[in-house]
């Protein structure tokens, strides 16, 4: 008896995913247990796992295909079964591949979906990306009010059609602007050159839509403070081989982690989200982490409960999810739930950046490389003169959605984080 290949739940929220590769197909030999196909979702690729040993007699998605929960992705049987129209082929559980797939998921991309949408899946976020539609302003008619990818085409189509109607009474001269404005992402350059085309991967269509976005979302703001990481680089020194011993390794991360969660107490609307009805303060500090993984691109692993955890267990956590990371060990739970985000473009020798806002979050923290710069030490106490020293120096560039924070807020927040550095006890 042939055996169906199921959509299995991948997570929380996950209703549907993308076939990215299929590493076997038809009339190839399978055994049970064996990856089988590789899905993506908005947030992990994965590897999905034979349920049964056989051969694959039919594959029925095929590749960049959206499939959702419990439908049908293939056919295993014996070599030579008949499975058109046989209502013998048995189904297997979605509960039990899903639970296969615990120890053979592959992490690769997360940009947080906005708790206010729901689940938006990779073919509608890259058709909305691709005709500049915010989500925000569709009105989903999939289950639980879910934004499919028919909804944004009828509403690509409508506002299309009232755009025909409204430039038609323009000038030419504004009916010129307005072709420039809404000029399409994809021009290039005629070179006249045999130029090489290089596909776009799933991770990197999800990563631009995402970003685009972020960008149409939220008034992006930036502002930078300097801060003097003496304290924290004696402080580590002092207490590196200590936490060895641990098997823990102390990297700078974890003192900026614990450091943005002193700000965040303090200045709790930064942890937050936007919504029409009002600012959503979060009660939970979930620190996202933005994460490289090279050519791939990158994953923004979450720290659950930051804000209950001494310095050793949030290095040691920043150490499990980094390693997790990079050999692609992460669950999709893993990158879910973030309410500020850390990204530390320092590490490629970057002093200053202007970091896209992780959404639906309120802002997200850049911090540069650290560089021993000359400053001037104020005179303590009324006594003295200043003094020139040289000192380890980071550059700590915050960007916050200006709907929720003013440059005031903002400014409290980062001298928070900045003066948790600098006292570092």
């Amino acid at each position: 008896m042939a055996t169906k290949v199921l959509v299995p739940r991948l997570g929380e929220g996950v209703d549907e995913v993308t076939v990215t590769k299929w590493l076997k197909q038809e009339g190839d030999s399978v055994n049970e247990m064996e990856p089988l196909l590789e899905v993506n979702t908005d947030k992990v690729d994965t590897e999905i796992p034979a349920p049964a040993s056989g051969t694959v007699l039919k594959i029925v998605a095929a590749e960049g295909a959206p499939a959702k929960v419990g439908e049908l992705l293939a056919v295993i049987g014996a070599a030579g079964e008949n499975v058109d129209g046989d209502e013998s082929v048995k189904s297997v559980e979605v509960s039990k591949v899903s639970k296969a797939t615990e120890n053979l998921r592959t992490a690769t991309f997360n940009l947080q979906p906005s708790t206010d949408l729901g689940f938006i899946s990779p073919v509608v976020a890259k058709i909305a990306a691709e005709h500049g539609v915010s989500l925000s302003q569709v009105t989903g008619s999939g289950l639980n009010g879910r934004i499919t990818k028919n909804d944004v085409l009828a509403f690509v189509g409508n506002r299309d059609a009232s755009r025909e109607i409204v430039t038609s009474a323009k000038p030419s001269n504004l009916q010129s602007f307005d072709k420039l404005r809404t000029a399409p992402a994809n021009l290039t350059p005629d070179t006249s050159t045999l130029d090489t085309l290089i596909k776009h991967s799933p991770i990197r269509k999800s990563i631009a839509a995402h970003i685009v976005e972020s960008k149409r979302t939220s008034p992006h703001v930036l502002t930078v403070m300097e801060a003097d990481m003496s304290r924290v680089v004696k402080h580590r020194a002092t207490n590196k081989s200590a936490f060895e011993k641990d098997g823990v390794n102390l990297t700078f991360t974890a003192y900026f982690m614990t450091a943005i969660v002193a700000g965040l107490k303090a200045y709790p609307t930064v942890n937050s989200s936007w919504t029409d009805e009002g600012v959503l303060i979060h009660k939970a500090i979930n620190l996202g982490m933005a994460t490289s993984l090279g050519e791939e691109g990158l994953i923004v692993p979450v720290i659950k409960g930051a804000d209950n955890l001494s310095l050793l267990a949030m290095a040691r956590t920043v150490n499990d999810l980094a390693n997790r990371a990079r050999t692609k060990k992460l669950r999709p739970d893993d990158v879910k739930g973030g309410t500020f985000t850390l990204t530390n473009h320092g590490i490629s020798g970057s002093l200053f950046a202007f970091p896209v806002i992780n959404q639906p979050q309120c802002g997200i923290l850049g911090v540069g490389a650290m560089q021993k710069r000359v400053i001037v030490v104020p005179a303590g106490s009324g006594t003295g003169d200043d003094a020139i020293a040289i000192r380890p120096m980071v550059y700590l560039s915050f960007v916050f959605d200006h709907r929720i924070l003013d440059g005031a807020s903002a400014d409290w927040f980062l001298m928070k984080v900045k003066e948790t550095l600098e006292n570092w006890a």
